[in-house]
Order: C-alpha cells, then sequence, then structure tokens
C-alpha cells in the first residue's frame, strides 16, 4: 500500500487566493487551476475577464505539471524542432502543455499537486502561478 500526499480543497484556496492576488497586483486577470498530484481538477477560478481560451490551457498547464512532475516552461525548451521531446506536445491528446504558466506543488520532495495559469504572457502565468505556491508554501509553516 502506498500513503499518498495531495492537496485538498482548503490548500487549494490558499493556492487560488496567492495566485489571484498577484494576478490582480500586475492588472491581468486570470484563469487559474489548481490540480491534485495526478492532475485530477481540485479548484478552478476564472477571474472577471479572464480570456475564455485560456480555461482549458490552464487546466491543462495544472495537469501537465502536476501529472508530469514538471513546469510546463521546462518542456517548451526541450521541445522545440530539433531537441529532445519535439513533438510532445501532441501526446495526451494534445493536453501536455510547453508554455510558461504550469508549476508542480512540491511539499518535502513530494509533488502534492499543480498550479496551471493563463491569460498573461507566459512569463506573467509562471510569475502568478508561482505567487501562489509561495503564499502556499508560507502558510505551511
Amino acid at each position: 500500500m502506498m500513503t499518498v500526499k495531495r492537496l485538498d480543497l482548503a490548500d487549494a484556496g490558499v493556492l487560488l487566493d496567492g495566485a489571484r492576488a498577484k494576478a490582480a497586483g500586475i492588472g491581468v486577470p486570470m484563469c487559474i487551476a489548481i490540480t491534485d498530484e495526478g492532475g485530477n481538477l481540485v479548484a478552478f477560478e476564472r477571474m472577471d475577464g479572464g480570456k475564455v481560451t485560456s480555461i482549458t490551457i490552464a487546466i491543462d498547464k495544472a495537469f501537465t505539471a502536476a501529472g508530469a512532475k514538471k513546469a510546463t516552461h521546462e518542456y517548451g525548451e526541450v521541445s522545440q524542432p530539433g531537441k529532445p521531446v519535439y513533438g510532445i506536445a501532441s501526446a495526451i491528446g494534445g493536453r501536455l502543455m510547453v508554455v510558461g504558466g504550469g508549476l508542480p506543488v512540491v511539499v518535502d520532495g513530494d509533488v502534492v499537486g499543480g498550479i496551471g495559469v493563463s491569460s498573461g504572457t507566459p512569463a506573467q502565468d509562471r510569475e502568478v502561478a508561482q505567487a501562489g505556491i509561495d503564499v502556499f508554501l508560507a502558510a505551511q509553516g
């Protein structure tokens, strides 16, 4: 038997709060998705003004980050033509994201979930996702 650490709804709320505050601070309304360690959606928020097209993208960024245990921007770097994983973006029915803004949530060395953010630039999405993680980790003590 295995014991699995995973985010619960309260944890997801903390991640959402941190990401939302950062998005508001930079003036970019975002779509924010939180998944458990297996990439299953736990919570989602589309801020007023968040792009409709970013709903699925945010969810898939969180799915990728949690399930693959890797930040989506890391896939972006190695998935270009001539790079080691070129073409991986078409994997898993196209759900594997290679654009920045998806980060695994790690607690004590274990990936316990993922956060995916979309509606800004990849750098803004990544910054907002990291802010959510920073607030979450600070709340852990």
